[in-house]
């Protein structure tokens, strides 16, 4: 089974918990046993485990963008968003989570959140079901 995610991005940079959405999609496919695989159709923006408290969403942010500030990229005089593509190639477009009882095993803290990181944009997330 494989199912796409839209989202529509408000910000430049920023994090959309998409659990109760990823989730909906394992309880749908009906299996029982087997594993998650979700993706990130861009090189902007990246699939982040965290938990979901305001403080904390802010400090991701903040942190990210000062990691890559003082920088000059040599992208941007392309693009303008090389610091978009550095920090996805860091954090990552994929999880990969097992699925247990129907359900998918995280721990109790941790989300899973589109980072968005040159948005505005609409955003595209596969979740294939094994």
């Amino acid at each position: 089974m494989l199912e796409e995610i839209n989202i529509s991005t408000k910000e430049r940079y920023q994090l959309i918990d998409i659990t109760d959405s990823v989730e909906k999609i394992v309880k749908e496919s009906g299996i029982k046993e087997g594993a998650a695989l979700i993706l990130v159709l861009h090189t902007s923006a990246a699939l982040l485990l965290t938990e979901n408290e305001e403080g904390l969403r802010k400090d991701w942010l903040d942190f990210l963008k000062e990691l890559v500030s003082n920088f000059d990229f040599r992208h941007d005089k392309l693009d303008n968003n090389a610091d978009s593509h550095i920090i996805a190639g860091l954090i990552g477009e994929e999880k990969i989570f097992p699925i247990k009882d129907g359900q998918i095993v995280r721990g109790l803290w941790q989300q899973i959140f589109l980072l968005e990181l040159d948005g505005p944009r609409n955003r595209k997330i596969i979740v294939k079901i094994i």
